[in-house]
């Protein structure tokens, strides 16, 4: 058995974080990543391309400039790659994650190199021109991690992301390359605390909503600062079932990384020993020669899909989960996305629109849990492949069970929403198609008049001015802001916080040929297709129209 059996505490109200670390615990310790030295397969069949033939002494003789030694050069190499950068929460620890997992990888008697690349923070470019570079960034970190495994020869891959578009970009690099992989997610950060607001948990929407609030005269400056301030209070991602969550959760459930690494915090012993059980988890991968396209097979993104409808996740895992199928040779269409969505309930009370934050859900069991409870329901295949060298069901059977007065995960009795969040919308604005976040609580129709801005800024100088108010039904159009006309699909944060700040959450619906963060709630419509830029019909839209 993978995962030892916990004693479940009788009576408990909640799990604990030390209860859930040692069900992580048990992850390096765990008999499957034992690799029995008797009749040991070949490891190294990749690098052995230039650690064996002696034509290419000059390739070894590089290696040994690194430190490698001769019997090293029979060893399985190990690519680690995180996107580290000092510069943005999110990301500024995955260096110290990526020194664990390098500490895992030697233990399990493989050789660990590794290296970096790039990213970009769409908190702190949220609302500004270097949005234009978040969803490149997506690529750009797939293309890297790509160069250098085939460039370098690595026979395996352990890659570490933190912010949005890491997760999506170093998950299509595994598919493009398809050698045993691995992907450790940085985990989240601690939620943040306003002592202005009576010591109210904050986060980073809270700092975008701030503004709308302010602008209203809601709120004070130094209550505006107080949220600025306290927000973010060290590393890891953002805290609610934003993009960064929601991949990491899609990708859990498909079976890609360790069991509980999308809920582990940022800032947790089960992070670490996590990290660590990532050497032994990868040497297993490479002695059964299990790839990436063994795990993400349709089924897998079938799962990932459900999951991402029962937590409310964001509208960026339609084009990343799209993209990623795409890197294994899987063909989804955001009718797939529909498909699911009408037959999947949303359960989870979990930010942007509910109460709660990742580090809520890791204290009741965190994602474990969560899939224990999904499968115990027959919602999800426990049958699918994972890094463990395990099935789905087989990781979960000695991970925790949700308390019993737990409000985070609501019944399939009682739904938030008996359908998905996630709606695939077409129409005379959207001929093509439209992604919409709709989860009940917004209502299930709007119908306005528009207000129309080629340019988020405009809107944005609009509200200041008091153009938008309140009791008066509007449809707010942000357009050529689209893949050509942003260009780069920028997200749509600033806007939908402003409005929900300013108290316009029930008067006013967003639609846009852009995107939205994870971050964004309230009656909003992204992805509109064709975009405005390539004359669609958006475009065509005047102020005063009627949308419904």
């Amino acid at each position: 058995m993978f995962l030892p059996q916990l004693r479940m505490r009788a009576n408990a109200s909640v799990v604990t974080s030390r209860r859930t670390s040692q069900y992580f615990r048990s992850l390096s310790t765990s008999s499957p990543f034992r690799a029995s030295q008797n009749d040991e397969p070949k490891l190294n069949k990749v690098s052995a391309a230039i650690t064996q033939p002696k034509s290419q002494g000059a390739s070894q003789a590089m290696l040994y400039a690194t430190g490698m030694t001769e019997e090293g050069l029979n060893k399985a190499q190990v690519g680690i790659s995180s996107v580290w950068y000092s510069g943005n929460p999110c990301n500024m620890h995955l260096m110290d994650l990526n020194h664990r997992v390098k500490e895992g990888v030697e233990r399990a008697g493989l050789i660990g190199y590794q290296f970096n690349t790039i990213g970009v923070s769409d908190g702190i470019s949220m609302g500004t021109k270097g949005m234009r570079y978040s969803l490149q960034s997506r690529d750009l970190i797939a293309d890297s991690i790509e160069t250098v495994m085939g460039g370098q020869w690595y026979d395996a891959n352990i890659s570490i992301p933190g912010c949005d578009k890491n997760m999506p970009g170093v998950m299509m690099a595994m598919g493009r390359v398809n050698r045993p992989s691995i992907m450790v997610y940085g985990g989240s950060i601690k939620p943040g605390c306003s002592a202005t607001q009576n010591n109210a948990d904050i986060d980073i929407v809270s700092a975008f909503q701030a503004y709308g609030q302010f602008i209203t005269g809601e709120i004070s400056e130094e209550t505006r600062f107080d949220v600025i301030r306290h927000a973010c209070p060290g590393q890891g991602a953002c805290g609610g079932m934003y993009t960064a969550n929601t991949m990491a959760t899609a990708i859990e459930v498909m079976g890609m990384t360790l069991p509980g690494s999308s809920s582990n915090p940022a800032e947790s012993k089960a992070k670490y020993l996590e990290c660590l059980a990532a050497g032994g988890a990868i040497k297993k991968l490479l002695q059964e020669d299990i790839r990436p396209r063994d795990i993400m097979t349709r089924s897998a993104f079938e799962q990932a899909m459900i999951v991402v409808n029962i937590t409310g996740g964001s509208t960026n895992a339609v084009l990343h989960l799209i993209a990623i199928a795409d890197s294994v040779g899987i063909k989804l269409t955001i009718d797939d996305f529909q498909a699911v969505s009408d037959r999947t309930p949303f359960l989870a009370d979990l930010k942007p629109s509910g109460k709660y934050v990742m580090h809520d859900l890791y204290n009741i069991g965190g994602t474990p849990a969560l899939l224990k409870f999904l499968l115990k329901e027959g919602v999800v295949d426990g049958s699918g492949m994972t890094v463990t060298g395990q099935t789905l069901a087989k990781n979960l059977e000695s991970a925790p069970d949700f308390p019993s007065d737990q409000t985070i995960i609501r019944p399939f009795s009682n739904p938030i929403k008996p359908t998905g969040h996630i709606q695939i919308l077409r129409g005379s604005l959207a001929p093509g198609g439209s992604v919409g976040k709709i989860t009940g609580k917004e209502g299930l129709k709007f119908e306005g008049k528009a207000k129309c801005y080629n340019d988020e800024d405009l809107f944005i100088e609009a509200l200041e001015r008091g153009e938008i108010k309140k009791g008066e039904k509007t449809v707010v159009v942000i357009r050529y802001e689209g893949p050509k006309g942003g260009p780069g699909m920028p997200e749509m944060l600033k806007p939908s916080s402003a409005i929900m700040g300013a108290g316009l959450g029930n008067d006013v619906a967003l639609i846009t040929d852009g995107r939205f963060s994870g971050g964004s709630h309230g009656f909003l419509i992204g992805h509109i297709v064709p975009e405005a830029q390539e004359g669609g019909p958006i475009g065509l839209v005047r102020d005063g129209d009627t949308v419904v």
